[in-house]
């Protein structure tokens, strides 16, 4: 159909980098920060680009209708389209790319994180390690329902007894209905919007899409 050659068009583009890295940048940001709208000034400081270079990138994913414009008084906010089904899409791909861009010093943890996919329905990193080299543990969440406990706990020591991770995991387990009844709390939503996934990037989306709402 269509449709699946669009997406397939999608897959290309990335891949053909039509959206350059930055684009990508503004556009994963923009979608895990689902709570706030950003002028373009203010993307410029958090990613550490030129301004007006964030203001044209920022127009640029409007037209290609990723990001939504909104006036504000005299200034454009941005914020990503949720709503459109290619923006999705797009997303859902661009995840699906982040476990191979976790940090060098994470390479044996997200091994051995792999472990667990089978048994859950998603899997963040999150916290200090994602960003410096010097943290004291490393902080991971895993969605799942209740009946895979048994088999996750096993997986656990497994990992801690046999794997090379040196630093300790610290392990949030949580179901998606737990996700959403918690999702005014900041703490939750410092965690969602400041993480990498490195297991079911769709699941990610859709949990977010749904704390948006």
């Amino acid at each position: 159909s269509l449709y699946i050659m669009y997406v397939f068009s999608i897959h290309m583009a990335v891949n053909n980098t039509q959206f350059t890295k930055i684009e990508i940048q503004i556009a994963k940001y923009l979608f895990k920060h689902y709570k706030n709208r950003y002028n373009a000034r203010q993307l410029a400081r958090i990613l550490n680009i030129n301004h007006a270079h964030a203001n044209k990138l920022c127009n640029v994913l409007a037209e290609k209708k990723l990001l939504i414009r909104e006036e504000i008084g005299n200034s454009a906010f941005f914020s990503y389209g949720y709503k459109d089904k290619l923006a999705i899409k797009f997303m859902e791909y661009t995840l699906s790319l982040e476990n191979k861009e976790f940090p060098k010093w994470l390479s044996v943890v997200s091994h051995s994180l792999k472990k667990l996919n089978d048994y859950i329905e998603m899997g963040l990193v999150f916290g200090s390690s994602i960003r410096t080299k010097d943290f004291n543990d490393i902080d991971v969440l895993l969605m799942y329902n209740a009946e895979k406990s048994k088999d996750i706990k096993k997986i656990k020591d497994e990992i801690r007894k046999y794997e090379l991770v040196e630093k300790p995991i610290r392990y949030i387990d949580i179901t998606e209905k737990d996700i959403l009844q918690n999702r005014e709390d900041k703490i939750f939503y410092n965690i969602l919007s400041e993480s990498l996934v490195f297991y079911n990037p769709e699941k990610y989306v859709e949990v977010v899409r749904k704390c948006r709402k």
